[in-house]
């Protein structure tokens, strides 16, 4: 009897295991259904938005190239390669449009952005001095002004009452009223930053020992709309104060602090990063980054090399390397610093400002991607970047092929880990063949909000 009772109790702690087991094995797959609706629902519910990718290759014989606009639930999941842009050729009406107010055809787009409103693009033309205003709802292209030698880049002030444009080197500012749709250069505003230039300090602003080379190459405004971060291609960086007229410099940077060809500038919690990278004769491979505080900077000119960076990583010595595009993900927690000769992702802790991570974006679907500038969906889960063609027409060193891809295109990356890591979706490829060679050349891209 005793042993009868034995095995009943063994039998009912048996059936109770069983039963907990199958419970548990239930809310798993009730949790895992649930995952899957909350990613559903967040896709559902994500903003409607746009991804502007633009191709620099011309396509007239004086200039052009081609902006491609994809609808960003068409590159939400992994048949993106699939999607369909909206093409427009800049050797069209906005050619048209230079032509008429000034006298010159636009050539090589290669950069890109919005005013804080998006009602307005802004595309600065590197082979020439132009920045062409758009208006993002109809694409219709509003006003094009010729800055001078070349438009590197022009980044409008977050206030919407400016834009700065590296113009070779010199720093113009555009006057900009997007609600009248009144755009104009104001000549008083220049600042030559080259060989007739004396910083604060009394230091020539392009010297064979501090700055070798003033060619400007990106810039940032920050978010007080007072200082612009803009980086050299010899090596040095000045900081300006963008909002007086003429221009001035308040902080001055040697080729030894920052190195050459920084491109990626961003801002969160009050801290600025500025990296460095290749892509010239000169310095064909390079990749650092730096940290400012921007409350170390003020109106009235600082010492020489003053505030001091702080380093966060430089990868010179190992080899071939590129840091060019940057990126925020969701809630800027961490920092993406893509690198177009290795192929990989640094991921940076905007907390404590170190690396924490790195990913290959090599996948079956390209050898040889070649990250260059990228941006972030509304809701975080995914970083489109811009992959660069087989005769990169912008910062590449042939002795090198630093920026030399073999899928011209726009790159998905799905974020993985709240941001420390992440993988190559899917690829979205643009081609343009000319007597049989790939010409395709995709640099600028920026997410717009509907």
């Amino acid at each position: 009897m005793i042993h009868g009772i034995t095995q009943f109790k063994k039998l009912t702690k048996i059936k109770e295991l069983m039963q907990r087991v199958i419970v548990s094995i239930l809310v798993l797959a009730m949790v895992a259904e649930s995952s899957g609706a909350l990613v559903a629902w967040a896709a559902d519910n994500e903003p409607a938005y746009e991804v502007w990718i633009i191709d620099q290759s011309n396509t007239t014989v004086d200039g052009g190239g081609t902006l491609y606009i994809y609808q960003g639930d068409t590159l939400a999941g992994k048949d993106a390669a699939t999607a369909v842009p909206e093409v427009i050729d800049l050797g069209g009406t906005a050619r048209d449009l230079c032509l008429e107010q000034t006298g010159t055809a636009p050539k090589r787009p290669h950069m890109l952005d919005f005013n804080a409103e998006q009602s307005h693009a802004i595309i600065s033309f590197a082979a020439t001095g132009h920045v062409l205003f758009m208006d993002t709802d109809t694409r219709t292209p509003i006003s094009c002004i010729d800055a001078g030698e070349e438009a590197h880049a022009a980044v409008p002030s977050p206030d919407q009452t400016y834009v700065v444009v590296t113009n070779h080197d010199h720093l113009e500012r555009i006057n900009t009223d997007y609600a009248n749709n009144a755009f104009t250069l104001d000549a008083s505003a220049m600042l030559n930053l080259g060989e007739d230039c004396t910083t604060p300090n009394g230091s020539p602003c392009m010297d064979p020992e501090l700055r070798p080379n003033n060619v400007l190459i990106c810039s940032v405004v920050d978010s007080t709309n007072r200082f612009t971060f803009a980086t050299l291609r010899g090596g040095g960086m000045f900081v300006v104060n963008s909002a007086a007229t003429p221009m001035a410099i308040v902080a001055e940077y040697d080729k030894n602090t920052i190195h050459p060809n920084g491109c990626g500038a961003v801002e969160t919690a009050g801290k600025i990063y500025v990296n460095s990278g290749g892509g010239t004769a000169a310095n064909p491979l390079e990749s650092d980054l730096y940290v400012f505080k921007l409350s170390d900077f003020s109106s009235s000119p600082n010492p020489p090399n003053t505030p001091a960076p702080g380093l966060i990583f430089s990868h010179d010595a190992q080899g071939f390397v590129d840091s060019h595009g940057m990126v925020l993900t969701k809630k800027d927690r961490f920092l993406w610093v893509g690198d177009r000769a290795a192929n990989r992702m640094i991921v940076v802790d905007t907390v404590d400002d170190v690396v924490i991570s790195e990913f290959s974006l090599v996948s079956a679907m390209s050898s040889d991607p070649a990250p260059d500038l990228m941006d972030i969906s509304p809701s975080g889960n995914r970083v489109f970047v811009s992959l660069r063609g087989p005769n990169p027409l912008t910062g590449n060193a042939p002795s090198v092929n630093n920026a030399v891809g073999n899928t011209p295109g726009l790159g998905v990356i799905r974020l993985k880990q709240n941001g420390k890591m992440g993988v190559m979706q899917s690829i979205a490829a643009i081609t343009h063949i000319v007597d049989g060679v790939e010409r395709a050349d995709p640099h600028a891209v920026r997410v717009r909000l509907k």
